[in-house]
């Protein structure tokens, strides 16, 4: 089940999610790493685009997979309800799709986030597995910020501190 959800996943960010044409710079796979990691806003990152209108009819899709069958099940006991019940179900569950919506959005988000920064990580950095040095790397990039490496140096003092701990 679990591997169906992750291929699920799998395919909904690359049916929403515009991969983008150019891998990630070092500088840029670092930032993203360090929004990735504090949980900040992943609009933010360079290269998350994605189709509103593809990602709202995912949704949609899946949505309906959920509500229809429930609603053929309990059609007889709705059928028999007043009708300002029948208004107030309505108002809820369309609350409810917009809220979970939002949800949805920013969690697929997230996902194509990691992904991207996946992708990068091996192209950069394909000595040192992402689950393992991710946090470390983040805290690394943040310490060169604040000692204000240069720019061109920040990739070779990253690596040293990688090789030193």
């Amino acid at each position: 089940m679990a591997k169906l959800l992750e291929r699920l996943k799998s395919q909904i960010i690359d049916f929403a999610f515009e991969r983008p044409k150019y891998p990630m710079r070092f500088r840029e796979l670092m930032e993203a790493n360090r929004i990735y990691m504090d949980n900040l806003d992943i609009k933010m990152i360079p290269g998350i685009r994605f189709c509103r209108l593809r990602l709202y009819l995912v949704y949609f899709i899946l949505w309906n997979l959920v509500i229809l069958p429930l609603a053929l099940l309990f059609h007889k006991f709705l059928v028999r309800l007043d009708c300002h019940v029948s208004i107030i179900l309505a108002i809820f569950f369309t609350l409810l799709f917009f809220g979970t919506y939002k949800i949805f959005e920013e969690r697929m988000k997230k996902e194509a986030a990691k992904r991207l920064i996946v992708e990068g990580w091996k192209n950069y950095l394909p000595h040192f597995p992402y689950d393992k040095y991710a946090e470390q790397v983040a805290q690394i990039y943040k310490e060169a910020l604040d000692k204000d490496v240069p720019k061109h140096k920040i990739e070779q003092y990253i690596i040293d501190r990688l090789v030193q701990s």
